[in-house]
């Protein structure tokens, strides 16, 4: 089961769940994880999910047995992270955690969702049940959207993130300068006009990013390199990123599961890959919260640590308890 909105688009989407046919994907961080869901892609008429009696009482048992760092954790962990970064020379590397909530006793999954497409209305909004695996969603960073009859192909660069009052600093925009560049890199490979925008402001509910959008002409054949190549951007990884996915498989706690990953949703005229980011895992009586941010040499420890609990916020204060 799946219900989904796509972003600036009001529509309710989800699957006939009547066709071995499969246009929407989940792809875990690693790359090692694939969840697919059958079925043609619908609109739905929003009084179905109304009537539908989704808490959390359907979810599977949490039985992974997490512990949650501590901030004292983390941050000594980040320092950790700091000192690789200057031994190194890295431009960047992201480091992630988790957030536990457990202190509920009914989640209400439909009144959560629509909190979601409500607050979130330039972002792709889902909440999936396949099986074992529960997931909620809203985020608008997009890996990829390719147009099948103009063979235009868009992304985009998005790094550094602060509340929407504050100004930018130095870190957040040296943050972004390697994740552009990263992606110019790549591109350049597949076409030689590239369309660069100007770097501006993305607001996302109570925070804001830098972002740079691109776009190319490419060969059909070409769309799943270009997407092999690009993901995990520097945005969700760092640079260069086989290194620093080294040192994330070594530093942090647990895997991060589709965290960080991507959704592949293909329909009639596009096929489209959203990064995994504002995203929870959901159990029967936990809500596994999965935050990020990327770390320079000049980062600062506890702000990097308030970053993290400032973006949990995305999700989190728009889940529904009862």
């Amino acid at each position: 089961m799946i219900y989904f909105k796509f972003p600036f688009d009001e529509k309710l989407y989800s699957t006939d769940e009547n066709s071995e046919i499969n246009f929407i994907s989940f792809h875990s961080f690693n790359k090692i994880e694939k969840i697919d869901i059958k079925g043609n892609i619908m609109v739905k008429d929003l009084l179905e999910l109304e009537n539908l009696n989704l808490k959390s009482e359907i979810l599977s048992e949490d039985k992974t047995n997490f512990k949650v760092e501590t901030k004292e954790e983390y941050l000594d962990k980040l320092e950790d992270v700091i000192e690789i970064i200057k031994e190194n020379s890295l431009p960047k590397l992201v480091l992630s955690r988790r957030k536990l909530v457990n202190d509920f006793n009914v989640l209400d999954l439909k009144s959560s969702f629509l909190n979601l497409c409500k607050n979130y209305p330039n972002a792709f909004r889902y909440l999936f049940i396949e099986k074992e695996a529960a997931w909620i969603g809203g985020f608008s960073e997009v890996l990829g959207k390719f147009n099948k009859l103009t063979h235009e192909f868009e992304t985009m660069s998005i790094a550094g993130t602060i509340p929407v009052a504050e100004e930018w600093t130095a870190k957040e925009i040296e943050e972004q300068k390697p994740v552009s560049n990263y992606i110019r890199e790549i591109l350049k490979k597949y076409s030689e006009n590239i369309i660069e925008s100007e770097t501006y402001d993305h607001i996302s509910g109570n925070i804001k990013h830098l972002k740079t959008d691109f776009k190319i002409k490419i060969n059909p054949e070409n769309l799943d390199s270009i997407i092999q190549e690009l993901h995990p951007t520097p945005a969700v990884c760092g640079i260069p990123k086989d290194f620093c996915r080294e040192i994330i498989q070594k530093v942090e706690k647990f895997p991060r599961e589709l965290y960080a990953g991507y959704i592949k949703i293909e329909t009639e005229d596009y096929i489209q890959y959203f990064v995994n980011l504002r995203c929870a895992r959901l159990y029967k009586s936990s809500v596994h919260l999965f935050v990020g941010g990327g770390i320079t040499a000049q980062s600062n420890p506890e702000k990097e640590w308030n970053e993290t609990e400032l973006k949990s916020e995305a999700v989190l204060k728009n889940l529904v308890f009862k």
